[in-house]
This record gives structure tokens, sequence and C-alpha cells, in this order.
């Protein structure tokens, strides 16, 4: 009987817990969201007079938006260790990111592992599936400028001419110096059995923590942001011009992202929310590539990013094994960084969302009363 109500006392607090944190979010999400909404929209005199301030305003806000986001795992104790290549110091530099995908709370641990690599969360561009669109935070990442994608082949050749023109018109001239995709194309658990059966029939890798990658997008975003070279071929020695005029250098890194959760039990935005899983820490390897090591030509790009996700596969496969990635080459001990948050900063930023919300709302409720 003690063990009855022991347990229904814990099931109570987890119930209680879940439900005063939804209420939090749900808050925060209506006032940080129309807040971030009315700033911009009274600042669009400065984005016809000086685009680049108004991008650099909304990036920083962008970030806090992320930041309040990345909060709700750090409170429930939901943290990120990293491992491998130290990416800050090309956090200034283009680069193109490629993450494998098992669950929506992917997304977060992103959100939050790169909370402290300088500008890179308002200066970056998310492809998101397009059901992203349709969450809390789609209207966000529209404004912001980040691109959602329609999967399967009915849709796969009008999406890359969409992706296209979507960076011509907004990577330069919001200048984005990060952009995030998700090779395989959906979840893990959706996309494995599928994957696998593509694999045995043309004689590709066995995988099971990741899936096979898909070319297009990866390949059209290398196409289009890399700097072209004097003989015409792609690389990154020569600057290439945005609209504004201003010369860029191109992509200058692939950064090959691994994220790994202990005993392959994926997060998802649910568990962010309601934080009912116990404190967990997520896994994040990274690994860097100079543009100049990639290859651009279809069929060498395709076997290059198998070998990717051939190689993620090993890592997950020895961290499910032993609990931590496998050192880099060169060196016997596994190095690994603990990723933290500010929280006093992130305090900060929770209490200017709910100022922010209280003034926009007194400032439409008395422009209400004036004009009726």
């Amino acid at each position: 009987m003690a063990q009855l109500l022991d347990g229904a006392g814990k099931l109570g607090w987890v119930l209680l817990k879940s439900v005063l944190r939804f209420v939090f979010m749900f808050l925060n999400n209506c006032v940080a969201i129309p807040s971030y909404c009315c700033y911009l929209l009274l600042l669009q005199p400065l984005r016809i007079w000086d685009s680049s301030t108004f991008w650099h305003i909304e990036g920083i806000m962008f970030k806090w938006l992320l930041a309040m986001v990345a909060s709700w795992g750090w409170v429930a104790g939901y943290t990120v260790t990293e491992w491998g290549d130290d990416v800050r110091h090309i956090s200034e530099e283009e680069a193109m990111v490629i993450v494998n995908h098992q669950s929506t709370g992917d997304v977060c641990t992103l959100m939050m592992c790169l909370q402290d690599k300088g500008t890179v969360v308002r200066k970056m561009m998310w492809l998101m599936d397009h059901v992203f669109k349709y969450t809390n935070f789609g209207l966000v990442s529209l404004i912001h400028g980040d691109f959602f994608i329609r999967q399967g082949k009915a849709h796969r050749d009008k999406q890359l001419v969409y992706l296209k023109d979507h960076l011509d018109k907004c990577y330069y001239s919001r200048d984005r110096k990060w952009i995030v995709l998700f090779p395989e194309g959906g979840f893990l658990r959706k996309r494995r059995e599928t994957s696998q059966l593509f694999a045995k029939k043309n004689s590709l890798p066995h995988l099971t923590h990741v899936t096979l990658p898909r070319l297009g997008a990866t390949h059209l975003i290398l196409k289009t942001l890399s700097a072209p070279l004097e003989n015409g071929s792609v690389g990154s020695e020569t600057g290439t011009p945005n609209e504004t005029g201003n010369k860029r250098k191109g992509l200058q890194w692939v950064i090959d992202v691994t994220i790994a959760y202990p005993k392959a039990r994926p997060m998802d935005i649910q568990t962010w929310i309601f934080g009912y899983r116990p404190p967990t820490v997520t896994h994040v390897h990274y690994r860097m590539y100079p543009i100049k090591e990639v290859p651009f030509e279809a069929e060498a790009l395709t076997d290059w990013l198998y070998q990717r996700f051939v190689e993620k596969e090993e890592l997950l496969t020895h961290f499910y094994d032993t609990g931590s990635f496998p050192s880099p080459e060169g060196q016997k001990e596994v190095v690994s960084r603990q990723m933290t948050l500010d929280p006093v900063w992130l305090c900060f930023i929770q209490s200017l969302a709910f100022a922010s919300g209280y003034m926009w709302y007194n400032v439409l409720q008395y422009l209400y009363c004036c004009l009726f």
C-alpha cells in the first residue's frame, strides 16, 4: 500500500509539473511571438531604408526566441554534451550543416547547442519539413526566411526550384552564414525500412541508426552558395557578390553533426514541453570538412554523402555500445565539452518577453479604444 501511494504521489507530481510547464510555455508563446511580430512591423520603414540593420535586429530577436525554446529543456534538466571538432572558431564563416534526423527534438537540441556559437543562431537558415510551418514557431521561421520543404517524389523537382529561388532571394540579402538541413528527408523511424530496402536493392551499406541521405537539396545548396573559381569550377577562393554588392567568399565548410540520445531513445517536442522524462544528456558530435574536400559532381557527391552517413552509423554504434563517441584519429583520449547556458541571461530574455507582451497589449488596447 505504501508503495502504491508513493507511486501515485510521483505520478501526481509529474502531471502537475507537466501542466504548469505547458501553461508557462503557452503564455511564453502568447507574449514572445506576437511581440516579435509587432517589433518587426514597427521597423518596416527601417527595412526599406537600411535592410542590413533591419535583419541584424531581427536576428538578435530570433536568437532570443530560440533561447527561450532552449530554456524549456534546460530547466527540465535536458542538457547537451559536445564531442569532436570545436566549431566555434568558424562561427563567422559560411557553412552548410548536415544533421541526422531522429525526431522533432533534434531541432530543439540544435537550438540549444548553437546558442554559444557566436552569431550563428541569428544568421542561420533552416531547411525543415513543411509540417513545421503550421506549428507555433512557423510564423517566426517564415519571417526569418527559413525554407519549408515538402517531401515525396511528387514534389521533389518543384521543391528544388523553389529552394533555388529562395536562396537567391533571401540567403545573401539577409546576411545568412550557416544553412542547416537534414539530408535523410524524414525521421529515422519513418524512413529506416525504405532506406534498407533501397540499400539492399542497390548493394549499398545496411544502416540501422541512420538512413541513406538524399542528394537533391545538398547538391543544390553547394552549387548555389559556393563561390565560382576562375576556371569555372566551384570552390572558395574568390568572393561572390550578394544583392547589396558586398563580396562573399561562399561556403567555406561542411559541418557534419551527429546527434545521439541515451539508449537510442530520441526526445520529441512533447518531452521538451511537458518535461516528463528524467534529466537527460543529449550528445552532439561535430566534424568539419573544408569545402575544397567536398566533390560537386552529382555522382561523386552522392558517394561522399553516403560515406558521411556510414561514418555516422559507426559513430552511433560506438556510442550506444560504450556511452561515448570514439576518439579522433591520431588522438588517444576522447574529449567532450559540456554545453552551458547562462541562467541570468535566460531569465533576462524571458522577463523581456513578458514585459514586451504586456507593453504591446496596452498599446494595441489603446489604439483599439481610439479607433472604436
